[in-house]
């Protein structure tokens, strides 16, 4: 496979949309989503309200700091755990969902999301997040035709989907100061949907080892394969390692949508993405438990 040095561009309006969506997954793990749909104004209201909360004395955001919700400091994460902590800030926004106590991923599906007294902050993050929820289920029909599948093959699975908004704040790095923006790494879930300001500072590995950079581009998304699809594609579609290093000159934001199926979606190797010759490569897994495993790996 050849090792690629620009992040392709793929118009969701297109014709042939499965195809080409297809060929990024395949050959890259990322695309930058063009003709999405979703009001600029959304976007431009949830960055206005990152950087108000953002903004916010170090107790007010504390206040509303929590598990799997709320707020999380600088280097409360360390995302690679052969690197210092993160030099960002988060906070998070979940779907809330009715489950029972046994169930993998309880409390990052029940725990309510913790909401700062911030005027004006809550109905932009809320608008948002249903945008972001739209949007991924219409990318799942367009990876389904990617992959050889219905159009709605995956729509039973996505009822009560495992689905997180980050609001992300990269502060200028000091003189001296140690630990990236964010540290190599893939996403877990099904895919990803970022939007960035205008600092940039994303990179996406290659199969020569080398960092490309993903700089942003005006009215799209970045779009990338988590490690879920990766498994269920039987290494079909590309979990791509990402990064962002030590920010200088301007706060960075950015804005992550993390999106899988329910928790209790069995991810087994999808009947289109295996041949004698190609057998499945990963055994069955749940999703929700997956997605525990993984963030206990990382964070503990």
């Amino acid at each position: 496979m050849a090792a690629f040095d620009a992040i392709p561009v793929v118009d969701l309006g297109q014709r042939d949309v499965a195809r080409a969506i297809g060929a990024a997954c395949r050959d890259v793990g990322f695309f930058y989503a063009a003709g999405h749909g979703v009001d600029g104004r959304l976007l431009r209201d949830v960055l206005a309200a990152a950087h108000r909360f953002f903004d916010l004395p170090q107790g007010a955001k504390e206040a509303v700091r929590g598990r799997h919700r709320g707020y999380i400091p600088s280097r409360g994460e360390a995302t690679d755990p052969l690197a210092p902590p993160d030099l960002k800030e988060a906070f998070d926004v979940g779907l809330v969902l009715d489950a029972p106590e046994d169930t993998p991923g309880f409390e990052r599906m029940t725990s309510p999301n913790r909401w700062p007294g911030l005027p004006g902050f809550r109905e932009p993050v809320e608008a948002y997040f249903d945008a972001m929820l739209g949007l991924s289920r219409r990318l799942f029909a367009m990876f389904a035709g990617a992959l050889g599948l219905p159009e709605r093959h995956f729509d039973a699975e996505l009822t009560h989907p495992i689905a997180q908004l980050r609001l992300l704040r990269y502060p200028v790095a000091r003189a001296g100061e140690a630990g990236p923006g964010i540290g190599a790494h893939c996403d877990y879930e099904c895919f990803t949907i970022l939007a960035q300001d205008g600092v940039g500072g994303l990179e996406v590995q290659n199969t020569a080892g080398a960092w490309v950079a993903a700089p942003p581009l005006e009215d799209t998304f970045v779009v990338n394969v988590g490690e879920m699809l990766q498994r269920w594609s039987n290494d079909a579609f590309r979990a791509t390692p990402h990064r962002v290093g030590a920010v200088a000159g301007a706060p960075r934001f950015s804005i992550p949508f993390f999106f899988a199926t329910n928790y209790d979606t069995d991810i087994a190797c999808l009947p289109t993405c295996t041949t004698p010759s190609n057998p499945p490569r990963y055994p069955p897994v749940a999703a929700g438990r997956y997605l525990e495993d993984r963030l206990r790996e990382i964070y503990g």
